[in-house]
């Protein structure tokens, strides 16, 4: 088991030419780099700077879930982010976040075959479930945890964490129906250092395009990657068919009276037909 190595990522952030992802913290185990990177954040820490961990013991999801967090197989990181937004406004960055890192993804699966029971077919494909999962094959490959801190109308700073499974080849009973890894896919070769700097770069670059016109620069690729769309669902007690997602990253969900409404938050079910 190889630890990750934070020299061997700012060498792979020059190489890309990425500004984006400095000052860089590796550490060998935290409790999560969320909170590391939240408290740096309070003490002053620019846009930008990037925190990873070989391992977490207190790696979380949305809505507080534990995240599988083993040592020298995964890649966990969490940069700080200081848009100039308007708190109102600020919530949506984490489609767009989810879109960045299934843009590194996606890059790295397309040349790959399905990898189903007949050995053969269609490449895989990467899609985004809102508000905040990558699945590859129908499966979670990565997730996003956005976590930001507001001061009145402003916002103070955004901490984006990404979990992305990279060498695991099994998972806990409870996660091993419905999680993936790279390595699972067929990509088993591609170092954490290099993968990490990809999505610093890309991360940051999205980061960029949101501050200037929010979600109307990633329109045709949320569209494209909605994996919920034309699913039955049921949200935040509204039950129906995905519809897409609006302008304001709300999830539109048709129900059977044939009215679409517009679901802001929530966790998403999807209904068995």
């Amino acid at each position: 088991m190889r630890r990750l190595d934070g020299e061997a990522i700012e060498r792979e952030l020059s190489r890309l030419g990425a500004s984006f992802g400095r000052p860089l913290a590796v550490a060998a185990e935290t409790a999560s780099t969320n909170d590391d990177a939240r408290s740096a954040a309070a003490a002053g820490a620019p846009h930008g700077a990037a925190f990873l961990a070989d391992a977490q013991t207190q790696g979380r999801g949305r809505g507080g879930r534990s995240w599988h967090s083993p040592p020298g197989e995964n890649l966990y990181l969490s940069v700080v982010l200081r848009p100039s937004l308007p708190a109102s406004r600020v919530a949506p960055i984490a489609l767009v976040m989810g879109l960045a890192v299934a843009s590194v993804i996606e890059r790295r699966l397309a040349p790959l075959p399905s990898r189903g029971a007949s050995g053969g077919g269609s490449a895989v494909e990467v899609r985004l479930k809102w508000p905040n999962d990558v699945l590859a094959g129908g499966r979670k490959l990565a997730g996003i945890l956005v976590e930001a801190q507001l001061r009145g109308e402003s916002v103070s700073s955004v901490i984006v964490g990404v979990g992305l499974n990279v060498h695991a080849s099994s998972f806990p009973p409870d996660l091993s129906a419905r999680a993936t890894s790279l390595a699972m896919l067929g990509i088993d070769d591609v170092p954490r250092e290099r993968l990490a700097a990809e999505l610093l770069q890309a991360i940051g670059d999205a980061a960029a395009r949101f501050e200037a016109g929010e979600l109307a620069p990633f329109a045709e690729d949320l569209a494209r990657m909605d994996w919920l769309r034309g699913r039955r669902v049921e949200v935040a007690g509204v039950v129906g068919v995905a519809a897409g997602i609006d302008p304001e990253g709300h999830l539109l969900v048709r129900g059977a009276d044939g009215i679409l409404r517009a679901v802001a938050a929530g966790e998403v079910s999807v209904i068995s037909s």
